[in-house]
Parts: C-alpha cells; structure tokens; sequence
C-alpha cells in the first residue's frame, strides 16, 4: 500500500510540474504552487488521505483467514481432505480465502476448541458429536444413544431428516455447519479381553472431558468412567488409569492404543459422528457470492471423510493385528445380551442426554425405515 500511495504521490507532482493549470483545478491552489514547493492545499491532502483509505481497506478486505482445529492426526484421510477443501477454498476465491488447519488437538479437546471459536482464537473446527453437544445438544439423538442404529442405512435414514433441524439450531447459537457426517462404528479397545456387559462394567472406561451427561448415565448403570482429553488416552491407557477405550479403528492405530489397550470386541456400539463448524461471525466475512462453491467444497470433503472411514476401519483392524491385536467375536446370544443392557440405559438417556421428543422421533424414524420392504437386509 505505501507503493502504491508513494505513486500517487509522484504522479500528483508530475501533474502540478507538467500543468499547472489543471493542477490548479484539481487540487484548489493557485497555478504553479505544487511546482514552486509551496506548502499542499487541504483538497490535495484529502484526496492522499482518501487514496490511503481505499487502498487500505482494500488491502485488509483482499484475504479472509480462516483457522479451523481438529483433533484428527496429521496427514490422515482426515487431514487430508480438510486440506482439499482448504485448496479448493483458495482456488474458487482467487485467494481471498485462506485456510489453516491444526491438528492432533493442539488447540486443546473439542470443548477447548468450541471455547476458542466462540472467542474468535479460531474459527472453525471439525469435531464430533461430543463437541458439538457443547454448542447444541440436538446431535446427541445420532450418537448418544448406544445400538440403537443396527445398520449405517439406519443411521443415514435418520440423520438425512434430522439434520436440516440440527442446523437450524446450530446456526441459532451462532454456527454455521459446513458438512455434516460420520467416521464409521465405535468399538471398544480393552486391556484385557470381554464379551458381555457385566465384564466391560467391572472395568474403567474413558469418556470425553466435558461430556457430564453420559459420565452421569454411565455411572448410573453401573459403569465407572474417567474423563480425559483424548491427547491424555494413550497415556491414561499405559498408567492403567482407564481400562478401556470406546473409538473408531483408525483413531485406535493413529493413537497406537492397540499396544496397552490389546482387545477390541467386534461391536458396533454407535456412530461417531462429525461435522465441520465456522463461526457465523467469520462466515459473514466471507463474500456472499464466494460462499456456495465453499459449502460444495465442504460437502466433497465430508463425503470423502465418510466413504474413507468405513473403509478404513476394517484396514485398521488387520494392520493392528498384525502388531498383536486380538478380535472378539460376538455370538448372536451375546449380542443379544448387549442390546438388552442397551435398552436399560434407554430410559436414563432420554430426557437427560437426549431431549425427550428427539429421542421420540429417532424412535419413530427407526420404526418408519424398519417397516419398509428391504429394509432388514440393509
């Protein structure tokens, strides 16, 4: 900006040297002043004035930063398709959005991370279902409510009609949701090896920092939980703090949890779900006609994220058990012995966890998919 105003300023002395007549009019001094060094009339310093302004705001309005934290590791699937949209971001606004992305939870956990956005340290972040509950607790009727989906055709037929509601309440309390998703089954990875509810109670489970409510309702079956940010897990893991570990495959490799952590029971206890989150604030600094090719952008990313997550959970599993990780495999009675303990847990979450008509409206979504032709082969 100096540059340029040093331009404009050589430019104004050539024009008064060349024609002094012109000058004259232009500026409101007598003929020949600029040449003869005669001291600026006050139309010629406003004009300099307005340049810089222009020009300076013009400068400041150029590039919107964007900071967006996670705490997927670096170089994952995860991170790599944040850094796609981040690219096509750049790419559809000529650079005038810029996206930079902190991973492996250096901006602290999800409840840090909400914390931050809200006083403008970042602006965006990709969390799952434990984070989001902090800015709105509509997402826990997706992922706090444990088997209730029994097939992921399940879960996206609910999640289809209970997102646009979700957004809306989430855009109320200041959010704007750029994609909306899930990372595949959580499983549970133990230290020593179980089958039933009764063996899982008797050991010390993890759960999310901040995450009262299912702390509550866990204790409230009988199940003794310890909070810890997920940096702390491994850790929390090798000390025998916790015992185990609920997670998705890849989390549970990237983490190295297999080591301490040896088992994982083949149950599909609940989606993880995510989404990426920009403030409303920083959203509206983007230009209005630049945004609709950015939520397409984030959309592709959210589909990537999914598509590569299912795939590779199972990839997971064999490349940790090829480091000495042992599956177990439920029967259909043992199964069947986890739905019943789910079911108990039913009536602590609603209401408590799970607003009452939400968790009403997943069970009729449910019944409604359920009864269609086809569907208990999905």
């Amino acid at each position: 900006m100096n540059r340029l105003l040093s331009r404009f300023f050589a430019w104004n002395l050539v024009v008064g040297r060349a024609c002094p007549q012109r000058a004259a009019e232009l500026y409101g001094c007598p003929a020949g002043a600029l040449r003869t060094g005669a001291p600026y009339p006050s139309r010629f310093v406003a004009l300099l004035l307005l340049a810089g302004c222009v020009l300076g705001g013009s400068a400041q309005a150029a590039t919107v930063r964007l900071r967006l934290a996670t705490l997927a590791p670096k170089d994952t699937s995860f991170h790599q398709s944040l850094q796609s949209m981040g690219e096509k971001w750049k790419q559809t606004s000529t650079g005038g959005v810029t996206l930079t992305i902190y991973t492996d939870g250096t901006m602290g956990g999800e409840a840090d991370m909400v914390r931050r956005m809200r006083v403008g340290q970042i602006q965006a972040a990709l969390i799952s279902g434990s984070g989001l509950a902090q800015i709105d607790d509509s997402v826990t009727a997706l992922q706090a409510m444990p088997m209730i989906y029994h097939s992921f055709a399940e879960f996206e037929y609910v999640q289809d009609r209970l997102r646009p509601m979700i957004e809306k309440r989430m855009l109320e309390k200041g959010f704007v949701m750029l994609f909306f998703g899930d990372a595949g089954w959580v499983k549970f990875f133990s230290k020593r090896p179980g089958t039933l509810p009764a063996e899982f109670v008797k050991m010390k489970m993890f759960a999310w920092v901040g995450d009262s409510r299912t702390i509550e309702v866990m204790k409230a079956v009988g199940v003794d939980t310890v909070a810890l940010e997920q940096t702390d897990v491994l850790t929390g893991l090798q000390t025998g703090l916790i015992d185990v570990v609920p997670t998705i495959p890849v989390v549970a490799l990237t983490g190295q949890f297999y080591g301490p952590a040896s088992h994982v029971l083949d149950l599909n206890w609940t989606p993880l779900v995510g989404a990426t989150v920009i403030t409303k604030k920083a959203w509206d600094t983007v230009p209005e006609g630049q945004r609709k090719a950015m939520l397409a952008a984030a959309a592709v990313a959210g589909d990537e994220i999914r598509k590569r997550s299912r795939l590779e959970a199972d990839e997971a599993i064999v490349a940790m058990q090829k480091r000495g990780l042992k599956v177990t495999t439920l029967t259909p009675g043992q199964l069947g012995e986890w739905r019943k303990f789910s079911e108990t847990v039913y009536p602590k979450i609603r209401g408590k966890n799970v607003p009452a008509d939400l968790f009403d409206e997943v069970q009729r979504l449910l019944t409604e998919f359920r009864a269609k032709p086809g569907a208990a082969a999905q």
